[in-house]
């Protein structure tokens, strides 16, 4: 068990549900900091197409964000151990923390006790070879090899889902499964005492706000920035599967779409991410859910200092 001074804050939910405003709020009004929970904004340069909240927007310090440049490889495990040490160093000097993101396994990982297997967690060759293998066979047939290795674990994923298929090959190496991972995930316990809250939004109000939100991005210059990463030699990272959205301005940059094509795909890509995040926290009982459709982050933390003020009166 982490023995914090105070519980860690968290403020997650689906994309664009709003959750990064409130948890600046929240932390502000804490005299505390915000640590990102977000697989994409640890990369450098990836501002707009990320949702990062710009350094001219902050009103508290931020962490988690700016670790790495674009198409370095990086880990559940290396953010658990990231994480964990921010949240204590800043518990020490008595600065409250909340964790804000959409990446669930992530939260996870940072206060259950999950351990996760020996062996390399960058540059690990057994993701290399089927990085490889899907890269010349695409994501069908990489999910069609695992389906005849490890059907139990293909079937709780996604063909297109190329990170997670590809983790469980690593964990087939491992001598385990992703399936028999999957399973114990729903029983580990937590040892981070972690007060949680998470922004409900309908899902056909959130397609729209997601809509709205990248055709924002585009006009606040989403294309230049992929340019300006492209120039700096990282289009490979950028055309990874996960990248949503700029993956797809480079293929519009390439001429392979148009630009509204790419506009499109990423507002659809975009809403299936957010539908699986919804799935993943709906699982998560210990979440508070709080109801963001009618959307006033001023009311919405509110509302979370309020409950945070109870509860810790009770412990």
């Amino acid at each position: 068990m982490f023995p914090l001074e105070h519980p860690l804050v968290a403020v997650v939910g689906p994309t664009a549900s709003g959750k990064s405003e409130v948890a600046q709020i929240v932390a502000s009004e804490l005299n505390g900091c915000v640590l990102s929970c977000d697989s994409m904004q640890i990369y450098r340069g990836m501002d707009i197409g990320t949702g990062k909240v710009m350094p001219k927007d902050r009103t508290v310090d931020y962490f988690g964000i700016d670790l790495v440049d674009p198409g370095t490889s990086y880990s559940a495990a290396l953010y658990q151990r990231y994480a964990r040490d921010v949240i204590c160093q800043l518990d020490n000097q008595n600065t409250r923390c909340v964790l804000c993101g959409g990446t669930g396994f992530w939260m996870r990982s940072v206060i259950d006790d999950y351990d996760f297997p020996a062996g390399p967690q960058t540059e690990n060759p057994v993701r290399q070879k089927y990085q490889r293998y899907a890269q010349e066979h695409g994501d069908q047939s990489l999910w069609d090899l695992l389906a005849e290795r490890d059907p139990d674990s293909a079937k709780l994923l996604h063909p297109k889902d190329r990170k997670r298929v590809i983790r469980a090959f690593e964990l087939l190496a491992d001598g385990t499964s992703y399936a028999e991972n999957h399973e114990k995930l729903q029983h580990i316990p937590q040892i981070m005492p972690c007060i949680l809250f998470g922004l409900s939004v309908e899902p056909s109000l959130l397609r729209k706000r997601i809509d709205v939100r990248v055709d924002t991005m585009f006009a606040n210059g989403f294309v230049d920035e992929v340019q300006t990463l492209c120039a700096q030699g990282f289009t490979k990272g950028l055309t990874a599967p996960y990248a949503i959205g700029y993956r797809d301005v480079v293929s519009a940059l390439d001429g392979k779409i148009t630009f509204e094509e790419a506009k499109m795909q990423m507002k659809t890509e975009t809403h299936r991410y957010a539908k699986r995040q919804r799935t993943w926290f709906r699982k998560d009982k210990r979440i508070m859910w709080l109801d963001a459709n009618n959307y006033d982050a001023n009311r919405l933390a509110r509302q979370c200092l309020a409950s945070i003020g109870k509860i810790e009166k009770s412990l």
